[in-house]
């Protein structure tokens, strides 16, 4: 076997790269297949060739790591801040996830890539490091509510008020609530 990349590999890559500014650009609705291509330099039907459909390739686009930090190595005074800033980087740093979280408001299949990508990354995380596993599940949900809703109100809504938060300001108001929905006793909340 060869080591050398095929050609399809980079027409994937330069596809996939094409969708992720397409999609964190128009959104999901707005963007098209075609207009996908034409950033790519290709024929619309190479991108179906690749891709299937529309659906098909936003889930590849928007297939990526959270690089979650490991919280369990840190002092738990500090898990709240650390999950804040970490979310904020992500999302300041990929238009794809911001498109994402447009798109999840109506769209079936981009909905179900949110619930796939915390699911199986943000779930391990909270588990790793709430007082009872048994609530892990139930914890990350509330948790995302708050992230997520936050993310909806800055990043697609552009509320003023929220915009104009400076991280640390983020920080000082979102880090308590997280942390409380990660370490404390529930019962006691």
């Amino acid at each position: 076997m060869s080591s050398t990349p095929r050609r399809s590999d980079g027409t994937r890559a330069t596809i996939l790269a094409a969708a992720r500014e397409r999609f964190a650009a128009d959104g999901f609705e707005r963007a098209t297949i075609r207009a996908i291509a034409a950033d790519a330099g290709i024929d619309p039907s190479m991108v179906m060739r690749y891709y299937g459909s529309k659906d098909q390739l936003f889930a590849a686009a928007a297939d990526f790591d959270l690089r979650l930090p490991d919280l369990g190595k840190l002092p738990p005074d500090q898990i709240g801040g650390t999950v804040v800033t970490h979310f904020l980087k992500v999302w300041e740093g990929n238009g794809t996830f911001q498109a994402l979280i447009r798109a999840g408001a109506t769209n079936d299949s981009a909905a179900e890539r949110m619930r796939e990508i915390f699911g199986r990354q943000l779930g391990p995380m909270v588990a790793a490091i709430v007082p009872d596993p048994q609530e892990a599940t139930k914890r990350a949900g509330i948790m995302a509510t708050q992230m997520l809703g936050f993310a909806l109100c800055r990043y697609v809504l552009r509320l003023p008020p929220v915009v104009s938060l400076t991280h640390d300001e983020v920080i000082a108001w979102l880090a308590p609530t997280i942390q409380r929905y990660l370490t404390s006793d529930a019962a006691s909340s």
